[in-house]
């Protein structure tokens, strides 16, 4: 039997919209706490999987890196269905997540861990602009110029049936080296709200209500192959995207690690910046809520920042502030990473969330940069997502746990074989089950934060952190 199979709960999505990606796991771990339930299993490992948790590591590393790769291409569809695959049921899938209710706002934008922990604060829905399209291609990982031949081969169809979408084909030979393998990665951004989430604003927004919107000015260095179609190598994690087009030291000694014959990519000069492809925010979606926002007469709030990990500090502490006006011990940080989130039991467990975009150097240094700056945390506990590759940039468990340390009371890793990492396939499973063991305080839900002392509170504390928050 595949790993994948073993993991899998079935498809629970539309066609072409992937189970494991980080915005399908943000839409559903939001939603998931505002039914007021516990995201167990990213949302969509098969409950039958638990049991098999302890055998899952004692798999070779051969069979589990395999699982990897497989398990993302029974994802995939064919390149001759691009023409058939509509953007819109990804949006009638992301509304149909949510309670039925009336809300005060409603997040819209970048695809954003925080944002999963922003919205649980505020008692609202989050409705990604981001989606990942997979699609099944055999191919070299290092064969990036074949990639971009076959993108410009196969992208038409897509675009011709989904006109207010960009295209950003996406490519990383590092940190998503077992995966592209099997799997084109389409990701894009719609620049419209369409009539699903126009439809859902105006349902559910009350009078008046505010659209939150997210905008991560995050860019990245690529290669325009045609009209709202271009080609990112690489992406944001444990190399400069330089490395990526120029080659490095790291990179050599990662590809004769991994027994390439080149020690570095061979890819074409990049045109310029776009929004980076996972993370980043297409201006001209702004423009269609602006619309829609006059129309409705709905305010607008823009929170803007230049890095995805920026929002973390500023969430984090927000967190913090409301635990404290309320009389509960605020000092423990609980990192949580890339697709890694769970706010039901983050807040059962009276923990300050703090959002890590993945598990490489970079993120590391960017918690260990908010520890610098906040008042000092008793007990400092992480989560840790394995993709089964040791990629250039990654982090040591030594380095994560030097920065956990900075607990003053307690430290220690959540749900993590730290024997295995990044081979820790159980982790998916054991980073939801383990955290209520770890961790044995319990709290009340804090009541959902009034979206005018949000204001107040954005307003006044943005000078403090790297966001800009704005009226529309």
């Amino acid at each position: 039997m595949k790993l994948s199979n073993v993991l899998s709960g079935g498809r629970s999505t539309p066609q072409a919209l992937p189970n494991f990606d980080s915005t399908t796991v943000f839409v559903r771990a939001t939603a998931s706490y505002l039914r007021g339930e516990a995201f167990p299993r990213l949302g969509m490992i098969s409950p039958a999987a638990k049991p098999l948790t302890p055998i899952l590591n004692a798999l070779p590393r051969s069979v589990r890196t395999t699982g990897y790769t497989w398990g993302g291409a029974s994802e995939g569809v064919s390149p001759d269905d691009l023409g058939e695959i509509d953007i819109e049921s990804f949006r009638e899938w992301v509304v149909d997540q949510y309670p039925k209710r009336g809300y005060p706002a409603v997040i819209v934008g970048s695809s954003n861990g925080a944002a999963v922990f922003l919205a649980a604060a505020l008692g609202i829905p989050f409705l990604p602009q981001t989606f990942l399209l997979p699609i099944r291609r055999s191919m070299g990982p290092d064969d990036i110029r074949e990639d971009i031949h076959w993108g410009i081969q196969h992208a038409s169809a897509f675009l011709e049936a989904n006109p207010n979408v960009s295209l950003h084909q996406m490519h990383d030979p590092n940190q998503d080296r077992l995966m592209v393998r099997k799997l084109a990665y389409f990701r894009t951004k719609v620049r419209s709200l369409g009539s699903a989430y126009q439809s859902f604003l105006e349902t559910v927004l009350e009078p008046g209500g505010t659209i939150i919107v997210l905008e991560c000015d995050y860019e990245w260095p690529a290669i325009e192959l045609g009209d709202r179609h271009s080609f990112q190598l690489g992406g944001l994690g444990g190399l400069e995207p330089r490395e990526y087009y120029e080659g490095s030291d790291r990179i050599a000694h990662f590809l004769a690690e991994q027994g390439a014959d080149d020690r570095r990519w061979d890819v074409p000069e990049p045109d310029g910046e776009v929004p980076e492809a996972e993370w980043g925010f297409d201006d001209a979606l702004r423009e269609d809520i602006e619309r829609v926002a006059e129309q409705r007469r709905y305010e607008i709030r823009r929170l803007c920042f230049d890095d995805p990990r920026d929002l973390s500090p500023f969430v984090a502490d927000l967190y913090r502030d409301r635990y404290d006006r309320r009389g509960y011990d605020s000092n423990r940080l609980f990192v949580q990473s890339f697709a890694l989130v769970e706010p039901w039991w983050t807040l059962r467990t009276g923990s300050v969330p703090y959002w890590s975009a993945f598990n490489t150097q970079p993120d590391a240094d960017f918690v260990e940069s908010y520890l610098d700056t906040a008042e000092p945390y008793d007990d400092v506990r992480a989560n840790l997502f394995s993709h089964g590759v040791e990629s250039a940039g990654l982090a040591s468990i030594d380095r994560w746990r030097q920065v956990l340390e900075r607990g003053r009371v307690q430290n220690g890793f959540v749900g993590v074989d730290t024997e295995e990492y990044p081979y820790d396939v159980k982790t998916h499973i054991r980073y939801h089950a383990d955290l209520p063991d770890e961790i044995r305080d319990r709290y009340p839900h804090p009541s959902s934060m009034a979206i005018d002392r949000f204001d107040s509170a954005a307003s006044e504390m943005q000078g403090s952190y790297s966001i800009d928050w704005r009226e529309g």
